[in-house]
């Protein structure tokens, strides 16, 4: 299939200590007109992200040092919104909320094909860089700055990772509609993924923490359904 060429207004940063791996990876970005760079353990994957962030971070689960999860972890610590694709051989549910959960935005197994890579890091660029025609979500005291990146209630700044971004951006693009996991599945992370929907339940006691703190609840649960965002009564 021909692949076509994006801007190049995207930095990668690869953190894969195999060789073949890499050189595959860098040379496909590349392709893609992303700027690139690599580095093959988890102390520099980990120093090149605070150093100079990239606009998505591909990220070997395996890497020597520190692995990809504890380089994911202490990014997060930080406040590093930078979304991460994790790459990695361990293909268990188990495997793959452990990765969302510690914070990563999308999951690639190994062995994987160029294509497949390709696309799931445009559609990741997608999703975090989102479009300037509307630039600013409100739900009663909660609102969401697409441009800036930002989430305030009642005009506080909430700190919010890139998943828990987009899930809220998908929440209150549909506020007031009962919203199953499996639809959230689908929209906030990728269309294909293959894990346990309790990824959801688990980002949704997240951000009811983040946001109900000192308010009432703006995420609410309809049993055996779904969640629905509304404003407060």
């Amino acid at each position: 299939m021909e692949l076509t060429p994006n801007l190049p207004s995207h930095r990668i940063l690869v953190a894969e200590d195999s060789a073949a791996i890499s050189d595959v990876i860098v040379t496909a970005m590349e392709f893609q007109n992303y700027s690139v760079a690599h580095v093959a353990d988890g102390h520099d994957a980990l120093t090149a992200a605070l150093a100079k962030p990239a606009d998505l971070i591909v990220l070997d689960v395996m890497l020597p040092g520190i692995d990809g999860l504890e380089v994911c972890r202490r990014l997060r610590a930080t406040g590093s919104t930078t979304p991460i694709l994790f790459l990695t051989a361990l293909a268990e549910p188990e495997d793959r909320i452990r990765g969302f959960a510690t914070g990563g935005d999308d999951y690639l197994t190994k062995p994987f094909t160029v294509d497949e890579l390709v696309f799931r890091v445009a559609a990741i660029l997608r999703r975090t860089k989102p479009s300037t025609a509307t630039t600013m979500l409100q739900v009663g005291s909660l609102t969401l700055d697409l441009a800036g990146h930002q989430a305030r209630r009642a005009g506080n700044p909430v700190d919010l990772s890139a998943t828990e971004f987009r899930l809220l951006h998908y929440l209150m693009c549909n506020r007031g509609v009962v919203l199953s996991k499996a639809q959230i599945l689908v929209e906030v992370w990728n269309e294909d993924f293959t894990g346990s929907e309790n990824v959801v339940e688990l980002y949704i006691g997240y951000l009811r923490r983040k946001l109900d703190d000192g308010h009432s609840p703006l995420i609410h649960t309809r049993r055996g359904v779904g969640y629905v965002l509304r404003e407060e009564s």
